[in-house]
């Protein structure tokens, strides 16, 4: 959350680097292939537009054309490379060719999945038709891979013909037979466990739920979640291969527990109501919206979010929270009267935090003094005001991930490291009724659902997703996670697509990613586990002045209805519902009152 009016986020152009791509696998042009060996590309020529394609920012077009009618034409924008795949069947420990003609600057043709070692070929400057070459070798089970082509960050369009794979192509045999032995288990109030005998043949398993598929999973167990509670869900499992899809299992029904009986307990000792506001108040500078006095603040506010604590130099670790000057700030309380504020809200139900951070308050622990240092100091802050408990809102770059750090589980890096232990500590110094909050932005949470530090290769932005091992570690502990969503470019949702800010779509998707759980730099066998619904409350703009990717009250509404009710979800399907999602966050109450208080009545309304 920024002083000034946030500018939009960076692009994602220093996610990745051409070098960093080219050691994927690029290779020399090659034999021809066998003469037995096929084109198994679909459309390469892209004579039937996009058919058979993934290519959400692509089109076909009549000119430039290198053979045919049409080729592709793809525009990167500054978080998205423009990526066009599809996914072919192959036969496993067998030899491929695959090549493509593209135009362009810094233009890529490769392929993944290969069960050995994926490939890229790549071309810094195509001014004119380009032939791209390289070749792989499938692994002893592979029989799918995916080829692909992509652009380069904010680089312009590229264009790609006449794309082949050849190879010998895939067995397509039998689909498995039905998977026996489906068992529900572990209930709580938001998820049911299942488990399933192997199904000879099969590759992965489709759920179903009440008659729906749901997720595609690989293993023979799996965890449904986003569930109601004190509900009956009934469940099936189809098994998958190359040749088709089994009949379903026999059915088994689950019931969810109550919040109360038993399951997960949901609110646990957070003190909070059903669904709580929460609000940023500037209480250290007046920014464009005017200064608020806390005592001002309306009752519907049951978070309140003192900004800002910051750091004295970004390693130190050592907090300070000075209050707004009257300069700054006409009509500023006293010391004595804003504690006095604090202690009548507090009396009134409300929590208020201290949050540290911001656009301006860099905080890098570094090393285990300036972790220490980090406890002491939000501690005094604390105790002198009676806090409730603490935000973290750390931006910028205060989180990245050390280069080879790459299990969000199992974090290394020290300035990650540190900071899950001094939040560890500052929860055990004040007990269950210490109140911890995150607000971090997109960048670092849902984005790492593609890109996770600085990757394999080195050269990704090592801020990708480096806040999940501290959510993570904490989760437990964790009161609420508010991601802010906005100030935000592009972010791939768990659908595949890319979602923008500006309407609910983005908030749905955002926010059925943390419910859901979501696969960590794409890889299946490597998944954040989703977060209780009551942990969470979805970030957004209290007016246009203050963020982009303000919304308009009924697109919250929208917002709230696909989620807690699976209505108005437009185009993108969730993967649960959950009433219990806790509320909404807002930056800032200071700029709500600046625009008539909109936010807040848009939350009074839906919710009571």
């Amino acid at each position: 959350m920024d002083r000034a009016r946030p500018p939009a986020r960076r692009p994602l152009a220093a996610l990745l680097t051409a070098t960093a791509l080219a050691a994927a696998g690029v290779t020399a042009l090659t034999p021809a292939a066998r003469a037995a060996d096929t084109d198994l590309a679909r459309n390469g020529g892209f004579e039937a537009g996009l058919d058979g394609w993934s290519c959400p920012a692509g089109a076909a077009v009549t000119s430039p054309v290198r053979s045919g009618t049409s080729a592709l034409k793809a525009t990167p924008a500054g978080s998205d490379n423009a990526r066009c795949a599809q996914t072919v069947t192959v036969r496993p420990d067998s030899s491929y060719t695959l090549s493509g003609h593209v135009r362009g600057a810094y233009v890529y043709l490769g392929a993944s999945g290969t069960g050995t070692t994926d490939v890229a070929a790549w071309t810094q400057s195509a001014p004119d038709w380009q032939k791209l070459t390289t070749t792989f070798r499938t692994g002893p089970s592979t029989t799918r891979v995916t080829i692909y082509t992509h652009g380069w960050y904010g680089t312009g369009a590229y264009h790609a013909d006449d794309i082949t794979l050849t190879g010998p192509g895939g067995e397509t045999g039998q689909p498995p037979a039905p998977p026996t032995g489906l068992t529900a288990s572990g209930a709580t109030s938001t998820s049911v466990s299942l488990s399933w005998s192997p199904a000879a043949g099969a590759t992965s398993y489709a759920v179903h739920r009440d008659g729906a598929a749901i997720r595609t999973v690989t293993g023979t167990s799996t965890t449904v979640t986003g569930l109601s509670p004190s509900t009956a869900y009934a469940f099936q499992v189809s098994a998958l291969n190359d040749a088709g899809e089994s009949a379903r299992s026999a059915t088994v029904t689950a019931t969810t527990t109550t919040p109360d009986s038993g399951g997960d307990s949901g609110d646990g000792d957070s003190g909070l109501p059903a669904h709580a506001l929460v609000g940023y108040l500037h209480a250290s500078f007046a920014n464009g919206s005017g200064y608020t006095r806390l005592a001002d603040v309306p009752d519907s506010w049951d978070v309140i979010d003192l900004a800002f604590g910051e750091p004295t130099s970004v390693t130190s670790g050592d907090i300070r929270f000075e209050r707004c000057p009257a300069a700054e700030c006409p009509g500023v309380e006293s010391d004595a009267e804003f504690k006095a504020a604090i202690a009548a809200k507090q009396a009134a139900g409300k929590k208020v935090l201290i949050s540290i951070g911001g656009q301006n308050g860099q905080v890098r622990l570094t090393t285990t003094a300036a972790r220490d240092t980090f406890v002491s100091s939000v501690s005094r802050i604390i105790d002198a005001y009676g806090l409730d408990g603490l935000d973290i809102d750390f931006e910028g770059h205060s989180l990245s991930l050390d280069t080879g750090d790459t299990d969000f589980r199992n974090p290394k890096t020290p300035v990650i490291v540190n900071l899950i232990s001094a939040l560890k500590t500052l929860k055990a110094r004040y007990g269950d009724d210490f109140v911890l909050t995150m607000a971090p932005e997109t960048f670092f949470v849902q984005l790492g659902h593609q890109f996770y530090g600085s990757g394999p290769w080195g050269g990704q932005d090592p801020r990708a997703g480096a806040y999940l091992p501290v959510i993570h570690a904490l989760r437990d502990d964790l009161t609420l996670l508010h991601v802010q969503d906005y100030n935000s470019g592009p972010i791939m949702g768990l659908d595949g697509q890319y979602h923008s800010m500006g309407g609910a779509d983005f908030h749905i998707a955002m926010t059925d990613m943390l419910l859901t759980g979501f696969p960590v730099a794409g890889d299946a066998d490597n998944v954040f586990p989703p977060l209780r619904p009551d942990q969470v409350a979805i970030g957004m703009p209290a007016t246009v002045n203050a963020g982009n990717g303000h919304v308009s009250p009924a697109e919250v509404t929208k917002t709230l209805n696909c989620l807690t009710k699976r209505t108005d979800c437009g185009s993108y399907a969730t993967h649960g519902t959950w009433p219990s999602l806790r509320g909404l966050m807002t930056w800032s109450i200071n700029w709500d009152r600046f625009g008539g208080w909109e936010f807040q009545r848009t939350f009074d309304g839906y919710f009571g």
